[in-house]
């Protein structure tokens, strides 16, 4: 796990060391154990290292026989033992003992195909000089990050935001359309970046850039189209348990301690009891709870800890823990507003005291169908069949239902009610929308409304959806998260945080072959009324405490909404309400007054809100509104 940076410029013009190693000291915490620095015509490549596997051979950039080939890697590469021997076998010599080593021979084998040989979570990038060709690709699910800014003649590159910025030549004009996106979804989907002329390499895509001609393609994508054939449920279990034993095998292969993430839900749960069953020592688990019991899950997590022998440890957060909030917007480099990346940081701040790679239960809900939402939709569907006149009748009865606290099931109903006249691209965006349309046209400026073209966010969701290869509903949405959501939010949230503490995560569910099984598996086997993760539950049924299995979906939630009515308010209040925030002209000061009025008194639950337009102004204020920092001093 480490952090890459650098730099092509077409013609074999000169790139300049200084600004490579610039750029790895501003994302030294994602490797502090080594920099690497390749320079050449026309290229620069740099490294932070993490050493995780081949402590001391596997060092980077790594190169091929004769050198011609340059590799920088973030991430690991699961089956390269497997990969090192068939190179060996086919004549090639290799130096090290590590992974990154075996991408530079595959290329030479098989070109920008090689992709589909590797098994892992990866950004990598690859200086061909005979081709004078950088090829950079990421991991098929997204779990490795990385932004890259194309200038015609230059392209720059980095893990992080704050890395490529390094580059005096990268722009920093904000992207009015970015911030609707991120207002609309609490981050800035790719492969758009919150800074005009900076994108973000999407999931499953490579970019090929060959003196100034840039090129980016998708190399893989899940297949919902093709199904299983269910005749014995029991021998679906069984296939599902042998996939996630294997998934765990694969991330358990390290030369420093290894861990895991446990919140007491199933899917941590899921990772944490193959790790046991696989594993000579006790696992060391971690966790994280909070005073307020209804967002608490440590009793469920030593549950799982007590039942399978670990070395638990624990954390309450409470809202003191605010102090995080500078470390966590400034890591992040742009807006991000999901409030539980702070219950994140701290997560990974325990776990880094004892451990160098701890796995979690990320990509669970996408790939098994976990999310309430799933269920909703597939009976709003259903309901879709009444006729156009009763749904709208039964919607303006609902509407206006919604009390404070929205986990109510008063609160629920009135929101479903409320979406059954809308079809069902709009139902799905009003309900993971942190700001809808309306509320985003209710909270603007009218100057900075005109900044953005009406419908623009929506994009990052209804073009996958038109693109999703699935036959049903369940599919579809399931796609689209696993493509948009995941790797936008809850991967970005978890690479981000655990990188800030030079902590490697790694998760099992997201293993690629267990993503195809699960994409294969009938929708009937996954959701079905109000029952979801039907098969991964009845493959974990006598495994999992039945506690585990069959409690209420808590999910990874602060009590932000009772944080911003008590401790949190004032802070709050004087941030938004800031002067240099209004006069920055993206919101009517007097709509977000409204809105802290309303959320404090407990007429309305806004917590969702006020916290991702925390995180903006606080963003804008480091990095808008501060002086500039002076170039990094580098060794």
């Amino acid at each position: 796990m480490c952090g890459i940076a650098g730099q092509a410029r077409a013609g074999g013009a000169p790139v300049a060391a200084e600004t490579i190693a610039r750029m790895c000291a501003a994302q030294v915490h994602r490797g502090p154990d080594q920099r690497g620095i390749h320079v050449a015509d026309g290229v620069g490549l740099g490294i932070q290292r993490l050493r995780i596997i081949d402590l001391e051979g596997g060092d980077q950039p790594v190169a091929n026989e004769d050198g011609s080939v340059v590799v920088v890697l973030n991430g690991e590469i699961y089956n390269y033992a497997e990969l090192r021997e068939e190179l060996l076998r086919g004549g090639h010599t290799l130096a090290t003992e590590g992974d990154t080593e075996v991408i530079a021979h595959l290329y030479e084998e098989e070109g920008v195909e090689c992709l589909h040989r590797l098994q892992g979570m990866f950004c990598f990038a690859l200086w061909d000089s005979r081709r004078r060709r950088l090829f950079v690709a990421r991991d098929r699910v997204g779990k490795k990050p990385l932004y890259y800014s194309a200038r015609g003649a230059e392209l720059s590159f980095a893990s992080e935001l704050q890395a490529l910025l390094q580059d005096p030549a990268v722009p920093r004009q904000v992207d009015p359309e970015a911030i609707d996106a991120y207002l609309a979804y609490g981050y800035v989907p790719a492969p758009g970046s919150i800074f005009r002329g900076v994108a973000k390499l999407p999931p499953a895509h490579r970019l090929v850039y060959e003196d100034g001609a840039l090129t980016v393609e998708r190399w893989w994508r899940l297949d919902y189209a093709s199904k299983l054939e269910v005749g014995d449920v029991e021998e679906l279990h069984e296939r599902i348990r042998e996939a996630l034993r294997t998934a765990v095998r694969r991330r358990l292969v390290a030369d420093v301690p290894v861990g895991a993430f446990l919140s007491g839900g199933i899917d941590s749960s899921a990772v944490v009891t193959a790790m046991a069953e696989q594993s000579a020592e006790p696992v060391k688990t971690f966790s994280i709870g909070f005073a307020d019991e209804a967002f608490d899950e440590l009793p469920r997590a030593r549950r799982v800890a007590e039942r399978f022998g670990t070395e638990h440890n624990e954390l309450v957060v409470e809202p003191d823990a605010i102090a995080m909030l500078p470390k966590l917007v400034r890591h992040y480099g742009e807006p991000f507003g999901d409030h539980s990346a702070l219950a994140c940081f701290y997560l990974a701040e325990l776990a880094r005291g004892q451990v160098t790679v701890a796995l979690n239960g990320d990509g669970g809900d996408e790939s098994f169908a976990g999310y309430q939402r799933y269920s909703s939709n597939l009976l709003a569907a259903r309901l879709d069949r009444l006729p156009a006149g009763l749904r709208r009748a039964i919607a303006a009865g609902a509407s206006g239902g919604e009390g404070a606290d929205p986990r109510t099931l008063r609160s629920r109903l009135a929101r479903f009610g409320g979406r059954l006249g809308a079809g069902r691209e709009r139902r799905y965006l009003d309900q993971v929308n942190v700001f809808d349309a309306a509320a985003r046209d209710a909270l603007y400026t009218s100057d900075f409304a005109a900044t953005v073209a009406p419908g623009s966010a929506d994009g990052a969701l209804l073009g996958p959806w038109r693109e999703a290869s699935g036959a049903t509903l369940l599919d579809q949405l399931l796609e689209i998260d696993a493509s948009v959501y995941l790797p936008g939010d809850l991967l970005a949230k978890i690479d981000i945080a655990t990188m800030a503490f030079s902590l490697e995560a790694r998760s099992p569910l997201l293993d690629h072959e267990l993503m195809e099984l699960a994409a294969a598996i009938p929708p009937e086997h996954k959701a079905r009324g109000t029952q979801r993760k039907i098969a991964l539950r009845g493959a974990l049924r006598g495994r999992l405490p039945d506690e585990v299995l069959d409690g209420r979906k808590q999910g990874f939630e602060l009590p932000v909404a009772r944080w911003l009515r008590t401790d949190l308010a004032p802070f709050a209040r004087e941030v938004l309400l800031d002067r240099c925030g209004a006069e920055r002209g993206w919101a009517e000061p007097a709509a977000v007054e409204a809105l802290l009025d309303e959320h404090v008194a407990g007429a309305a639950d806004h917590g969702r809100r006020l916290w991702s337009l925390l995180a903006l102004e606080l963003w804008a204020q480091q990095t808008l509104d501060a002086a500039p920092e002076p170039a990094l001093a580098v060794a």
